[in-house]
């Protein structure tokens, strides 16, 4: 089991780490963690998502717990039906971006208020885990829970999110990668629903083998297609979503890449024309053109640790309206403070409604520092080279903090080095104010990581 319990949900390779059996345990040790009430429960397309699904629930409702199920759907309906049935819990059968032969488990408490390590998993972890050792369960409760299904779901909600969407004065043509994961589930009733914008569909039949390419946008050659597509057919822009669809990378209309930080920074001046003086939230590996561009516009820039059980419970802390980290993840107040691709293309289709400028001229003047990307390393001991980074750094006058690994900023130039949550590796990020000074620093901070620093 061990591996399987992850910083912000429950994933791993089916049938050797997850099998329906060890599903039921699961489904059982959430339950018994919830202690009570209904948990809405869907899935995605992978092929062995619906028997996953059938034993979660069983193991649910053992527990005593009620079960709410709604069938096929993307993680985002599923946070959506969370708060629209009212349910005290919801789990999405999904290994979002990974590979098909992946599978697991999202959970969420009322409100999709998610469930991380600190805040359930570890607990539910243990409680599995003692089962497992102990070649027992226990024996469903004497009341077992309720079944009850749901049907029209998806027409409920995707009449909810297409409401979002301002009056279309503006027609749009944009190419759309679905990667034959969840996206395809749901885009074609937006297009429906709004005849003035034109799809150019790639992939969109659902197939969890991804016979066309992985479902993760974030890497460059998997916006490939998109890209293409947006040439060849003349289109306004691009999206490609993740395999649960709660990601959302986009693309101009030449083609060209927007990396998720300046769209959130594009974006930020949308939210803040329709509430000034929002708070706006920004993962601290995005560039510091996110926080300058928010306080321009008049509004407060809080920046955030990396991941989504992180990004949700800060935008309720702060009460935020919007926010956005580097990886693809948008979070809106109006979706329950949750991520949500579909809504960051709606966003994306809004603004273009409101500034009919091509998006890589409204993008173009965000594109003033310069950044290294994700540079990722393997170390043997991550605590002993970020002391070692702070030790240097520190003493040469950088300003260091720990809201996740290390970042040092200076005058013209920070890094950050984080442990990665979901892969045993150090994670850098770095950002100057000018290319050369950009690689000068890469260079040195890198020879420093290898070195042990």
């Amino acid at each position: 089991m061990a591996g399987i319990f992850k910083a912000y949900d429950i994933r791993g390779i089916v049938p050797e780490q997850i099998d329906p059996a060890r599903a039921g345990r699961i489904g059982r040790a959430i339950g018994q963690w919830l202690q009570g009430g209904e948990v809405l429960v869907s899935h995605d397309m992978r092929t062995h998502s619906p028997a996953l699904a059938e034993a979660l629930m069983e193991g649910i409702r053992d527990s005593g717990c009620d079960v709410c199920f709604v069938g096929l759907a993307a993680t985002p309906m599923n946070y959506w039906a969370n708060v629209n049935y009212g349910v005290a819990g919801s789990v999405s059968v999904t290994a979002s971006h990974n590979p098909g032969q992946y599978n697991g488990f999202k959970i969420s408490r009322k409100a999709a208020v998610p469930v991380g390590y600190d805040t359930g998993i570890a607990e539910i972890e243990r409680l599995v885990m003692d089962w497992e050792a102990a070649s027992s369960v226990p024996p469903p409760v004497a009341a077992r829970g309720k079944m009850r299904r749901i049907e029209g779901a998806l027409d409920a909600y995707m009449d909810a999110m297409v409401a979002h969407l301002v009056p279309i004065k503006r027609p749009l043509k944009i190419a759309v990668d679905c990667a034959n994961a969840m996206g395809g589930h749901f885009m074609g009733g937006l297009f429906e629903r709004r005849p003035e914008l034109t799809p150019v569909p790639l992939f969109w039949e659902l197939d969890g083998s991804f016979p066309n390419h992985e479902a993760d946008p974030l890497k460059a050659e998997n916006l490939v297609p998109v890209s293409e597509a947006v040439r060849a057919q003349g289109c306004d822009f691009g999206a490609a979503l993740d395999g649960d669809a709660d990601r959302c990378m986009f693309v101009d209309e030449t083609g060209q890449s927007i990396a998720s930080d300046l769209l959130t920074a594009l974006l930020a001046e949308n939210v803040l024309h329709r509430h000034p003086g929002a708070t706006i939230l920004y993962d601290l590996r995005s560039s510091k053109i996110v926080p300058e561009t928010v306080q321009t516009l008049g509004g407060t820039a809080v920046r955030g640790r990396v991941g989504h059980a992180f990004m949700k419970a800060l935008m309720r802390e702060k009460g935020a309206q919007f926010g956005g980290e580097l990886s693809g993840h948008y979070y809106f107040a109006e979706c329950a403070n949750t991520d949500s691709g579909l809504m960051a293309l709606i966003t994306v289709i809004n603004r273009l409604q409101e500034d009919t400028r091509p998006l890589s001229a409204q993008v173009a003047p965000l594109r003033r520092y310069h950044c290294t990307g994700e540079v990722n390393f393997r170390v043997s001991d991550t605590g002993a080279v970020l002391a070692a980074l702070e030790d240097r750094y520190g003493k040469a006058g950088g300003q260091t903090d720990h809201l996740d690994g290390l970042t040092v900023t200076f005058a013209d130039w920070w890094f950050n080095v984080r442990p990665s949550n979901t892969e045993p590796l150090l994670r850098l990020n770095l950002e100057a104010d000018t290319a050369d000074v950009m690689k000068a620093r890469l260079a040195e901070v890198k020879t420093a990581i290898e070195a042990g620093a």
